[in-house]
């Protein structure tokens, strides 16, 4: 192939995925987008060398985590379901009783897992969603999903359904997949099973409907507030996912941002490790990426795996 036809065939790949963005961001009806929002409109074109390390800065300690290694957890559901509490879980390992509206909060959790960094961004979004382009957009860059309602509370259950039915469209409409094909690691959870029997909106049967056809995706009942299933759900959505087992809050060691700079000090890289030796950090600082940078994170992706398709199919049987 001539470097002319190299260069048309990269051409032809940047107006494909420019289309496929505008048609999952597309704003419909009502949707309103902050005017510095609205750059998605101004897509450039696919860079051919993509970076290949994500720097990740926590206090003094600067890590590097291969872009591969990179993941975003994005949790959706409606108000006061329990979302940011299911997060805390993950994060802390604490319930807090208190409840504060979420309008959206980002997170970062940075892994050191038998020598080999990761990077998982939690994206906990708000139940209302003002901004309904923004929420097409959030999930754009997720790679595995939490959905969460309510089990004492029907339009949360409701509500569930609508947002499985919109992700399985916008992400089949950038892979180019039908909405059967997207494969998508994905829990739905009923949360608050704490809560009397009397109190229930919603059975079991009607939630498991949901994940009876997709391997990808899985049901659990679970109780943020007593920690019951939600290891096992964390465990389960990222064995989906074919993420590391030792991502799950009970399969890792805690450090805390002080202990930061162990993670690249040569003593503990190069020290004989253990086959359950994994720890994990949570970032003070992180921050959510702008709307251009979660362009960016997109097609980044999306031109890794168009790269690893292709070399599956050069592989020779």
């Amino acid at each position: 192939m001539t470097t002319a036809d190299n260069g048309t065939q990269q051409r032809c790949k940047a107006a494909l995925l420019a289309s496929h963005l505008k048609e999952a961001l597309e704003i419909k009806g009502d949707d309103v987008l902050p005017m510095k929002s609205r750059v998605y409109c101004r897509l450039a074109p696919l860079c051919k060398h993509q970076a290949m390390m994500k720097t990740v800065s926590s206090g003094n300690c600067t890590l590097s985590v291969p872009a591969k290694n990179s993941y975003r957890m994005v949790v959706l559901g409606a108000s006061k379901v329990g979302k940011s509490s299911i997060v805390s879980r993950f994060l802390t390992g604490r319930f807090e009783d208190q409840y504060t509206p979420t309008i959206e909060d980002f997170h970062r959790k940075v892994y050191n897992i038998r020598g080999d960094m990761y990077q998982l961004d939690i994206l906990d979004t708000s139940g209302n969603h003002p901004f309904p382009a923004m929420r097409r957009l959030s999930i754009l860059t997720g790679d595995v999903f939490i959905l969460v309602f309510s089990l004492d509370n029907r339009e949360s259950f409701d509500e569930v359904k609508r947002i499985q039915k919109q992700i399985l469209e916008v992400k089949s409409c950038l892979k180019n997949k039908t909405k059967e094909t997207a494969d998508l690691p994905m829990v739905i959870c009923g949360n608050k099973n704490d809560h009397s029997e009397i109190y229930r909106k919603v059975r079991s049967e009607e939630a498991e409907k949901l994940v009876s056809s997709d391997e990808n995706c899985a049901y659990f009942e679970i109780s943020a507030k007593k920690n019951t299933n939600v290891d096992e759900m964390f465990y389960v959505l990222f064995s989906m996912a074919k993420l590391p087992h030792e991502m799950s809050p009970a399969l890792h060691r805690k450090i805390s941002v002080q202990y930061g700079d162990a993670f690249h000090q040569k003593s503990f890289r190069m020290r004989r490790v253990k086959e359950m030796d994994a720890y994990g950090m949570v970032s003070p600082f992180a921050r959510r990426p702008s709307v251009n940078s979660d362009l960016k994170y997109i097609k980044s992706k999306v031109l890794r795996e168009g790269q690893a398709r292709e070399r599956e199919k050069c592989t020779i049987q």
